[in-house]
């Protein structure tokens, strides 16, 4: 009987394990989830959210979503974990290669986080929330090349039964990038900042180390 693993490529298993030496901030739950099936012979998808718990928001927040968290809580008094960002992040490995990709893997990621009115107006955002990506992945030293994405500002207006419901104004990240090797622990590590810092999450203090995050093993999904 032919085992399953022995039709995955070495790389493909060497990035994997890459994956599972990454740790994240505690604000931030990682997960497995279902991989696209037809991108690439591989991959292997994770989902993340930023949960803050009310009162534990942090006080420096930043923007958006973690300073409105801030200010519900304060007001209300609510303990309940809210939702600040969310996101998804894609490895695809083609042992043939792509010349698109000008390589054999692939990194397509995805965050959408909710904005503060003044800051979804900015014409500049779409700037801002690329350069987040770029000194993520500049300040954890993940090499990469052929990188490209789009940013996408969502308005969100109800009307009807519903028109008493208050305009959202959200930011989505759509992004892609190549890898210089199959360890891509850097990568992930990258991403899971980039994240947070979607949520309005203050940067780490210097010296102060990521808890790495409980998380189902990345799998494989053979095409």
């Amino acid at each position: 009987m032919v085992n399953a693993l022995d039709q995955v490529p070495p790389a493909f298993l060497d990035a994997l394990g890459a994956l599972r030496k990454a740790q994240s901030r505690r604000e931030l739950r990682l997960a497995e989830i279902p991989a696209p099936a037809r991108l690439a012979p591989f991959a292997v998808a994770l989902g993340a959210e930023v949960l803050a718990p009310g009162a534990g928001t942090p006080a420096a927040a930043v923007h958006g979503p973690a300073r409105m968290a801030l200010a519900a809580a304060s007001a209300t008094g609510d303990d309940s974990e809210s939702e600040l960002a969310t996101g998804r992040f894609i490895l695809l490995h083609d042992p043939a290669g792509s010349e698109v990709w000008d390589g054999d893997f692939r990194i397509v990621t995805y965050i959408r986080a909710e904005l503060e009115p003044d800051m979804g107006n900015d014409e500049m955002l779409g700037s801002v929330a690329w350069t987040w990506l770029v000194e993520a992945l500049e300040s954890h030293r993940a090499a990469y090349r052929a990188a490209g994405g789009t940013a996408t500002r969502v308005l969100s207006e109800s009307f009807g039964t519903l028109a008493e419901r208050p305009g959202t104004i959200d930011i989505e990240l759509r992004a892609s990038w190549t890898p210089a090797s199959s360890d891509v622990t850097a990568h992930l590590e990258a991403w899971c900042d980039m994240v947070c810092t979607f949520a309005g999450l203050p940067p780490l203090p210097d010296g102060v180390t990521a808890l790495p995050q409980r998380r189902r093993n990345p799998g494989t999904r053979p095409g």
